[in-house]
């Protein structure tokens, strides 16, 4: 029954209830009234959020936390707003039934079409996510004969801010879509790096991929993809490299039987739930999109939660 402490908390996010306590102290009515919301109804959800310790009650007035006011508040210095996208998730995995009958997913339109709400909670998740696995993960690739590194998908710009961290002479580059370019110029001229990375905009899947790279870093990207897909985007990988370049691939490698790790397995749902062909594939199939482009010495580094990274080499 956990999906409805979940729930709860969603609906407070979705109705922004943090960021309407802020540090004052409201009866629900008032709440109510801010939010446009039914008075009985409210107090309900406000008691339950009580309840779960993530607000308070005194007097029959209602306030933040420290710390949802720190985490779920806009306001807040470690503000989640990743979690609007646990919101769009909500939608998609309670098609699950259907989509298992039906054997595909209904009602989907391409991320540029999702709307700057689906968008902006989609990267800011990934970012809150990505920012706090990245210094670890990123200190698994050797960098030391990368001069020029392409983020491929990059969205946030939270790797390749990691990347220069650990080596800041490299020549980075993030290539996305069109309608999450301007987010991640946003967020990395935020972080101070938007004179170190050059943005391009345009979908891998149709365009060619700009080149002379050393390295080529694909961070949860195959998942989203069809096997297919996978195939002719890793072949234009091989082509945008530079001799002796690499190309990094992160994501859910699966075991032959595709049941491990336990995370990838029902992470694979997710995308039979939210995309039209991804899924998460197992060392077998990635080693074979590697070698059929025509890279070598393949090799595989496990990573924290489940995840690895798949390396090929473009020998010169």
């Amino acid at each position: 029954m956990a999906f409805q402490k979940s729930r709860i908390l969603l609906t407070a996010v979705e109705l922004d209830l943090f960021t309407l306590l802020g540090l004052d102290h409201i009866p629900a009515g008032q709440v109510a009234q801010h939010l446009g919301t039914d008075v009985a109804a409210t107090t309900r959800l406000l008691n339950a959020i009580a309840a779960l310790h993530l607000i308070g009650k005194k007097d029959n007035r209602f306030h933040n936390t420290p710390e949802s006011f720190m985490y779920l508040s806009k306001n807040g210095a470690s503000y989640q707003g990743g979690l609007m996208h646990s919101n769009h998730l909500w939608d998609t995995w309670s098609n699950l039934t259907e989509v298992v009958k039906a054997g595909r997913a209904s009602h989907l339109s391409e991320i540029n079409n999702r709307g700057e709400g689906w968008l902006n909670a989609f990267i800011h998740a990934m970012h809150d996510r990505g920012k706090k696995q990245a210094p670890e993960q990123v200190a698994k690739i050797n960098l030391n004969k990368v001069e020029r590194l392409l983020d491929l998908g990059g969205g946030s710009g939270c790797y390749t801010m990691e990347f220069l961290r650990q080596k800041p002479q490299i020549k980075a580059g993030i290539f996305d879509l069109p309608n999450v370019i301007p987010i991640t110029k946003r967020l990395i001229t935020g972080e101070g790096f938007s004179d170190q990375i050059e943005l391009f905009s345009g979908d891998y899947t149709t365009d060619m991929l700009p080149g002379g790279y050393d390295l080529i870093f694909l961070s949860a990207i195959i998942h989203s993809n069809s096997y297919e897909t996978n195939q002719k985007l890793i072949s234009k990988c091989f082509e945008s490299l530079n001799a002796n370049g690499r190309v990094v691939i992160q994501d859910w490698i699966m075991n032959e039987n595709k049941t491990e790790p336990l995370q990838g397995a029902v992470f694979s749902i997710n995308m039979l739930v939210g995309v039209e062909e991804g899924d998460c594939y197992s060392e077998t199939e990635v080693n074979t999109w590697l070698t059929n482009a025509g890279f070598s010495e393949v090799y595989k580094v496990n990573l924290e939660a489940g995840l690895a990274q798949m390396t090929g080499i473009k020998k010169g």
